[in-house]
């Protein structure tokens, strides 16, 4: 045998033997054969050769290494996340950010500027103002613009300018008289809106898959649905609430205030309250004060959201509207178009209709609302079912005339006109054996 076959033979047999009879003999295997101690075991007494051989290892520093794992974790996160974002501005002519300024979009912010999206523009920021905001959010937007250099596009409720005018249009409680109705006027509208007027062909938002069920499953990108809608990217689709607060100490980049008041999650001021309702728990400095599980914990971060609101069905309100199924179509997209048994009236035709002799089914629709979104294959269906004519009007753009003369307060409305009269849907049950139901019923009172 080679002397080098012989050294990894001794190596072995002395592996085999155990690392306590090795100790105990003086014997340490290395890269250039068998040694003995500096001072050998052998040569001492036994009580020193005991003490040798269960001589303690070095320290443990546990909580290095956990540090050492988050850090790991957040290098990774934070270059996967920059990825998704370059995908979506290398790859489409106009990636918007709809931005609420609540903790993770502030990490998207800052990793659009860094990647230099924000100053070139290849990224837009959209902001949503409502009416009803903290008084800080919007002034944090200044800060940000002036802080990364950009100049965010600002949306609001169509035709009002300031609070003063939205309140004169739609009264002060529209949201405490019809919440969904509150929604399509001051979140879901503006939002469409400013996609349509950005020219979007690609969205970035801050959802993650720890926001709760209804996000637990997304993915980093999203394809554009089939008949409508955009492609998404969710650059922090698999970051958890403390990944973010731990981005935001690191790089020490700026926060919404209401952060350091106990707030986790921020939107409008009417219903948003702290986790904790003490404010016990708070994001100070770049660091938690209190017990910060209050906030990380799954599905805690918007505890503290949408507080005694409900949906018209009694559940608990979690969505503002904007990241439901459909939210992201644009007026570019109308319902029931050319070919549709749907006819469409014209402003003259429909201040005619109730007068004239007509029977007639007309649904007043705005083409941004999820819920005529909804209803348009079972409303087409419908048309094609009735032996009456079957029209859409749009109401959004017309609201005062469509109030006083269609009954129409929130989208979608249906109403049936015969005879001066006009009779209004109250159901929610909008299937088509219950739609028609109610048409054939109307019609035989009515004659």
């Amino acid at each position: 045998r080679t002397r080098q076959q012989e050294m990894i033979r001794t190596a072995i047999l002395a592996l085999l033997v155990g690392s306590a009879s090795a100790f105990q003999a003086g014997v340490v295997p290395t890269t250039s054969g068998m040694r003995l101690r500096a001072a050998t075991a052998s040569s001492a007494p036994r009580t020193a050769r005991r003490s040798l051989a269960i001589s303690p290892r070095m320290a443990f520093d546990m909580e290095a290494m956990i540090q050492k794992s988050k850090d790991e974790r957040l290098e990774h996160l934070e270059k996967q996340a920059m990825d998704s974002i370059k995908v979506a501005a290398e790859n489409h002519d106009f990636a918007v950010f709809p931005n609420a300024m609540i903790a993770g979009d502030c990490v998207i912010t800052d990793l659009c500027a860094r990647l230099g999206y924000l100053k070139d523009g290849k990224v837009k920021i959209m902001v949503v103002d409502t009416f009803h905001l903290f008084p800080e959010t919007m002034e944090f937007l200044k800060e940000l613009e002036e802080h990364y250099g950009f100049k965010a596009e600002v949306f609001q409720a169509e035709g009002c300018a300031d609070k003063a005018e939205y309140d004169s249009k739609y009264g002060a409680d529209l949201w405490k008289e019809d919440v969904e109705q509150y929604d399509k006027v001051c979140k879901v509208e503006p939002f469409q809106r400013g996609l349509k007027t950005l020219k979007t062909d690609i969205m970035l938002n801050g959802r993650r898959r720890d926001h709760g069920d209804e996000r637990a499953y997304i993915d980093l990108y999203e394809n554009a649905p089939i008949g409508g809608g955009m492609a998404k990217v969710n650059p922090l689709a698999y970051w958890t609430f403390e990944d973010c607060f731990d981005y935001i100490a690191k790089y020490k980049i700026p926060i919404h205030p209401l952060h350091a008041k106990g707030y986790p999650s921020i939107g409008d001021a009417k219903d948003t309250i702290p986790i904790p309702e003490d404010g016990s728990v708070r994001f100070v400095d770049y660091k938690f004060e209190g017990k910060k599980s209050e906030w990380l914990d799954y599905n805690s971060e918007r505890k503290g959201r949408f507080v005694g609101l409900a949906n018209k069905d009694g559940s608990t309100k979690t969505e503002c509207g904007i990241h439901v199924a459909g939210a992201e179509q644009t007026f570019d997209r109308d319902l029931w178009v050319e070919g549709s048994a749907v006819a469409e009236l014209s402003k003259a035709e429909a201040e005619k209709l109730p007068k004239g002799k007509e029977d007639a089914v007309v649904v007043v629709y705005a083409p941004w609302c999820q819920f005529c979104q909804a209803l348009e294959p079972a409303y087409e269906e419908l048309a094609k079912e009735l032996d009456v004519k079957v029209y859409k009007y749009r109401g959004d753009e017309d609201r005062e005339f469509v109030k006083a003369s269609y009954n129409t307060n929130s989208f979608p409305t249906i109403n049936v006109v015969k005879g001066g009269k006009v009779t209004k849907y109250e159901s929610e049950d909008r299937d088509v054996k219950s739609m028609k139901a109610f048409v054939e019923k109307s019609l035989k009172v009515a004659a």
